[in-house]
């Protein structure tokens, strides 16, 4: 794992808004397509207002979520409405948008209908967007959760998992990506702020994250500000 540390937010997003737009460049020269994959929570939002100005290849990429809760769209919990309000605007606007959410009540019901959506994305996916939890979560995979034997199988089948954290922001109720879909990737940024996020990224113990870094099949590089 490669480390960039910034003096502030700025740089960093400056940094890593321009590391995303060279990465789909490089998936539409190679394949005619590309795909991103960007996470939720409110760290990464300045980052998408600059992504949705920025000269990308944008009506030729393909945008989904790590993670989503089982709420509304409409919900401010939503991890798509936050992605339609800060990033899939201006030049990014022209962006094919696919969504982890459907109308069926539960994500365990709406697993086949998800996996179908992540899995036409063009493959492997050009750039990877995640955050850390406090906890060493990454997506929706939670330290202890029951969802974890299947979530972290680096050689799962499913591209997605239902995920049940009672206690989580937002919901309880979840759908994320698994590891191995995470990682059939050309590149995985990791998105940081704050002195215990990289604590928790230098000292990632048996969480989650740990199962991230340990894998040797994809690049990941950490861009981290105060």
């Amino acid at each position: 794992m490669i480390e960039h540390s910034f003096d502030d937010e700025a740089g960093l997003v400056r940094a890593l808004a321009g590391e995303i737009c060279d990465r789909l460049q490089d998936g539409v020269v190679e394949r005619g397509r590309a795909s991103l994959v960007v996470t939720g929570g409110s760290t990464p939002a300045p980052l998408y207002d600059a992504l949705s100005v920025a000269d990308a290849p944008w009506a030729k990429t393909f945008v989904t979520l790590t993670d989503e809760r089982w709420v509304s769209p409409r919900d401010p919990a939503s991890n798509e409405r936050l992605v339609r309000k800060r990033l899939l605007k201006g030049y990014a606007a022209r962006a094919h948008f696919i969504p982890l959410k459907t109308d069926d009540a539960t994500p365990a019901s709406a697993l086949e209908a998800a996996d179908a959506r992540v899995a036409a994305m063009p493959r492997p996916f050009d750039a990877v967007l995640l955050g850390i939890g406090e906890d060493g979560h990454v997506a929706s995979l939670f330290p202890g959760n029951a969802a974890l034997k299947s979530g972290l199988d680096p050689v799962c089948a499913q591209s997605v998992v239902a995920v049940e954290q009672r206690g989580a922001a937002g919901a309880a109720h979840r759908l994320s990506l698994t590891l191995s879909a995470l990682t059939d990737a050309r590149w995985i940024a990791l998105i940081l702020r704050g002195e215990s996020k990289r604590r928790r990224l230098r000292a990632p113990g048996r969480t989650p994250i740990a199962a991230l870094l340990k894998q040797t099949s994809v690049p990941i590089e950490a861009f981290w500000a105060p």
